[in-house]
């Protein structure tokens, strides 16, 4: 149990994020004061106060922690300078964030004696820390020094945030201010695996729906396209995900790729993904299908090859049924094509880990994204976690940096990587691709420097309006009833959010 106490601000979000990389776990309780039972819990205050000191108004930042052992670890920083320094009282606020999150992590660091690999960096987009120093022109020296020493990063962490930030920036740099980019999402998956919580549902309970889901996607298609046209916008790239949408029939399947290639402008898009996914949804007649269309690249995921795992994860296909979809694709001409794995999946080790890399060496892909696994709120795994023994951290750990040695190893080098809440070992997910064959959709999605249309139950379209540095997001319904019969408001969603200030889009 975590006790927590807060005098002076009202930073508990922030606090609280730094507390959950140390006590994963553990229950944060807001209290009041310092009299109770410490015999099971661990204390921690954090407090701004202001006094006045010879005349002048002082600001005084305290930290401490204390333990069922009785030691108490606590740092006590002015701050006044900080304060005054910045007019700007929302800037202000933001850096008195930032120092009371590192000053709770050190007083925390000492206490456990451990040190978060990401330091005090808890978002889920951190290349955009090293993406404003870029564009401030600050050199490779300074950024790794401030990746260090302010946000408390390992040298190892610092090291590929940096050279991550370096491959995304030439992809955004190319990036025209009038072009934007197209989500389309096929909510259905044949089952739903142990750790998923994407929208997705299974295809033998929807499969009568199918067909008027289409139709209303094709109306969305529709009517999205008209609103680039008529502001004269250009498409990047288009990335077709889920779900998995080859569990949808081979004929629907190619409805929606001739419904896309029929409405849109693809004269600018350089990417064109479609998430072949899972192993046990995809046939020779589906991947026939995606290879007579204008789809470029796409993505075969096999999360690990132990058929054991495999099981346990609620996944109906094996590792042989992963080569020959593989192989499947490659002769048919598919020539950059991604594959997915996870660190960190339930009962596997370090050695079984590497197995799954080796094998998947043996394939030869363009593309490899390592995700670490995650506990998220609305998979099977959250509630049933009782169930089932999770990888130790510091085993996690070692999957995900032998990952990196071996894939760069293979020649594929880091272009994107983000993290997520209640990630094991408190890591990131990253993608590897040999140069030229890098996502675009996936840099630009992490990074929100472009607009993004998204279509279908449950997507979220980010409108970017870059120089007031704002997004505004328009949401789809997840449920697939309610697209389907409410997909007039789902279009008009956007068209008001466009028509609001049709310039700025392309500001």
């Amino acid at each position: 149990m975590i006790y927590l106490r807060l005098d002076g601000h009202q930073y508990q979000y922030e606090v609280e994020d730094i507390l959950k990389l140390f006590f994963m776990d553990e229950k944060i309780i807001l209290v009041s004061e310092d009299s109770f039972d410490l015999s099971e819990g661990v204390f921690i205050r954090s407090s701004l106060v202001k006094r006045e000191a010879g005349g002048n108004i002082v600001f005084e930042l305290n930290s401490s922690v204390k333990g069922i052992d009785g030691l108490t670890y606590e740092s006590t920083l002015d701050i006044t300078q900080i304060i005054e320094e910045i007019s700007d009282t929302h800037k202000a606020k933001r850096a008195v964030k930032r120092v009371i999150k590192r000053q709770v992590y050190k007083i925390l660091v000492q206490y456990t004696k451990k040190e978060m690999p990401w330091g005090v960096l808890t978002g889920i987009r951190p290349a955009k820390i090293v993406h404003e120093m870029l564009d401030n022109r600050h050199d490779k020296e300074y950024i790794l020094e401030e990746l260090k020493n302010n946000y408390f990063l390992s040298e190892h962490k610092a090291h590929v945030l940096y050279n991550v930030a370096l491959s995304e920036k030439k992809i955004l740099d190319s990036t025209k201010s009038d072009m934007v980019s197209i989500y389309i999402g096929i909510p259905f998956c044949p089952t739903r695996c142990l750790y998923c919580s994407f929208t997705s549902n299974p295809i033998k309970k929807y499969e009568k729906m199918v067909e008027s889901y289409m139709a209303a996607l094709a109306k969305e298609i529709k009517s999205v396209d008209k609103m680039l046209k008529d502001r004269m916008l250009k498409i990047q790239s288009i990335y077709i995900g889920g779900g998995t949408p080859t569990s949808i029939d081979a004929q629907y399947l190619e409805m929606l790729l001739k419904e896309i290639e029929s409405t849109f402008c693809l004269d600018f898009v350089r990417e064109f993904t479609l998430e072949a996914g899972r192993p046990d949804s995809i046939t020779l007649k589906k991947l026939e299908v995606i290879a007579n269309s204008k789809v470029n690249r796409i993505s075969i995921n096999p999360q690990t090859m132990k058929d054991e795992t495999l099981l346990r994860i609620g996944r109906s296909h094996t590792s042989l049924d992963i080569i020959e979809a593989f192989k499947l694709a490659r002769g048919l001409g598919f020539d950059n094509i991604n594959m997915d794995v996870i660190a960190g999946l339930p009962g596997e080790k370090l050695e079984d880990f590497l197995y799954t890399l080796h094998e998947i060496e043996k394939l030869f892909p363009e593309s490899i994204t390592v995700h670490t696994m995650s506990i998220k709120r609305a998979s099977r795994l959250k509630d049933e976690r009782n169930n089932y023994k999770l990888t130790d951290a510091s085993e996690v750990a070692k999957m995900v940096n032998a990952a990196y040695e071996f894939i760069r190893g293979m020649g594929l080098l880091p272009y994107y990587l983000y993290r997520q809440k209640n990630i094991l070992g408190n890591l990131e997910n990253i993608g590897y691709a040999r140069p030229g064959t890098e996502s675009i959709y996936n840099v630009q999605i992490m990074e929100e420097r472009q607009t993004i249309f998204a279509l279908g139950a449950g997507a979220i379209t980010k409108i970017v309006y870059p120089k007031e540095n704002r997004i505004e997001r328009v949401f789809n319904v997840k449920s697939i009833e309610d697209y389907i019969s409410r997909i007039d408001e789902m279009i008009r969603r956007k068209e008001e959010i466009m028509h609001t200030n049709i310039q700025k889009v392309k500001s």
